[in-house]
């Protein structure tokens, strides 16, 4: 992995991890609200603001990953975006129970007000709360789709990934078996030339004894005809 590429990865990793952490300050703060019912609000819009920009900040990690040239960079980055995917469904679980148990302390604090009060504003009091609680829940089951389809992909992308594996693995191995065959050939071919190199000596020497045999048969009876009494 690139040098450039390590900063960029640790950057969204310390960015990830501002994010966590802000988001558990304002779930903590959410535990502990008073109220009224628009401060809970309020806090809820920048839980799920800080939620939308870390599911985005782990979206880029993950992307990082893809683009590393080496296996192990890969899985060390999945490994990594996988983690802060768990920590984020943790964090939407407290958010959740946080929410619910503000609403019952809200809800507790409203009805002992209410004692003191009349009748009808008891009862817009309580249709603004269970609107409140109805409006979080939704965005709440919201987020949780919006993960479920982030996992759902990202089970895609690995399966991509492995059969991108699985085929360059088998290329390699075709290719191997490629070299090996072009070696025998060319061993063999190299037999074959030598042999015929060998062949061709042997058939100069042949033709070689041949025309002396010849010759020294011309020879000979050129001299017994020319001197037939030497």
């Amino acid at each position: 992995m690139a040098s450039s590429v390590d900063v960029h990865v640790r950057i969204c990793g310390q960015e990830i991890i501002k994010y966590d952490l802000e988001i558990k300050a304002l779930i903590q703060d959410i535990r502990e609200c008073p109220g009224p019912q628009s401060a809970l609000l309020d806090l809820n819009a920048q839980v799920k603001e800080k939620f939308g920009q870390l599911r985005l900040r782990i979206q880029d990690m993950e992307q990082m990953s893809r683009e590393q040239d080496k296996e192990t960079d890969q899985l060390i980055i999945q490994k990594e975006t996988e983690s802060q995917r768990k920590q984020l469904l943790s964090n939407q679980t407290a958010w959740r129970k946080a929410n619910l148990a503000c609403k019952m302390a809200i809800d507790n604090m409203e009805k002992d007000e209410l004692l003191h009060t009349g009748e009808s504003s008891t009862i817009r009091q309580r249709k603004a709360t269970k609107v409140s609680l109805v409006q979080t829940s939704s965005d709440i089951t919201e987020s949780l789709m919006s993960i479920s389809r982030m996992m759902a992909e990202q089970v895609n992308q690995s399966e991509d990934s492995i059969g991108t594996l699985a085929t360059s693995s088998r290329t390699v191995h075709e290719t191997n078996e490629e070299f090996r065959n072009m070696t025998g050939t060319i061993h063999l071919g190299r037999k074959l030339i030598l042999k015929y190199n060998r062949r061709e000596l042997t058939d100069k020497l042949l033709i070689f004894l041949a025309l002396a045999l010849f010759l020294a048969t011309v020879l000979y009876i050129l001299k017994k005809r020319l001197f037939p009494f030497i």
